[in-house]
């Protein structure tokens, strides 16, 4: 089974101080994303209103070939804003490490179970796919994620983000906690990757490695804090460990990152 990008430019990328991409930067973005044939567009978050909704609501009617993806955190008036918009998918992000849901939202373990189950039921009517998102799923208990992943298939979902969201991860336990997952659960497992530590590619690459069907990049490796998975540099080092995107033109992929550059830097 191959490996697919979903590039989260438009959503994850656009958090990187200084950076607010106007309406027009951001469909000019989704046409380029998509002559790169990234599987999967991440265009942003509708419950952000205004002229972030509408943005995402145009690119997702614009027909591209790319699946056109929204991200919401896991309330219904999230949701509600998403189905808006008519993305074919739908990303719930769901708490999973102590530390967001005791500390931050001073909530409990079950809490976030059952509210997940209950937003994945509401989202699936109006999209195609729903996905979830374990949110800083490498500082959380790994039997919690099984139970959270366990969860989410119950209730029709099919594909699981792992988000390293503070960027701690290391290649080898990366790799190790994917394979175990596959080996536990039928689920499609979605990589994201921060790089705090220098490490987003390599992690990703593990991740690939292990068995994780998607791969979350950025143009540049533009994101929050020290940035995520570079989208060139994650094409580049899994052709040469991977043997894998033999089709892709690095050439006119590095012109379109440096055209997408352009924008980020004006």
């Amino acid at each position: 089974m191959g490996v697919e990008i979903v590039d989260t430019t438009l959503r994850d990328g656009e958090q990187k101080a200084g950076i607010a991409f106007a309406p027009e930067e951001k469909i000019r973005i989704a046409s380029m994303l998509d002559e790169l044939g990234i599987y999967q567009i991440e265009a942003g978050i509708p419950a952000m209103g205004g002229h972030e909704k509408r943005s995402i609501a145009r690119i997702a009617g614009m027909g591209l070939k790319s699946k056109i993806s929204t991200w919401s955190r896991m309330n219904k008036n999230d949701i509600n804003q998403a189905l808006e918009c008519g993305a074919e998918i739908i990303h719930i992000s769901v708490p999973c490490s102590d530390i967001q849901i005791f500390s931050k939202l001073n909530k409990s373990r079950e809490w976030v179970i059952d509210n997940m189950k209950s937003c994945i039921a509401y989202a699936a009517g109006g999209c195609s796919e729903v996905t979830i998102g374990m949110e800083d799923a490498s500082r959380a208990d790994f039997k919690f994620l099984m139970q959270v992943m366990a969860a989410a298939l119950e209730n029709g979902v099919k594909r699981v983000r792992y988000a390293d969201t503070v960027g701690v991860l290391y290649r080898q336990r990366i790799y190790n906690e994917i394979v175990k997952i596959r080996n536990e659960l039928d689920v499609e497992i979605e990589m994201h990757a921060h790089n705090d530590l220098g490490m987003a590619v390599a992690n990703s690459i593990a991740a690939a490695k292990a068995g994780a069907r998607y791969i979350d990049c950025t143009i540049g490796g533009i994101g929050e804090r020290a940035g995520n998975c570079s989208y060139n540099q994650f094409i580049e080092a899994a052709r040469e460990h991977m043997g894998i995107f033999q089709n892709i033109d690095l050439n006119r992929a590095m012109e379109i990152q440096a055209d997408i550059m352009k924008i980020i830097y004006r």
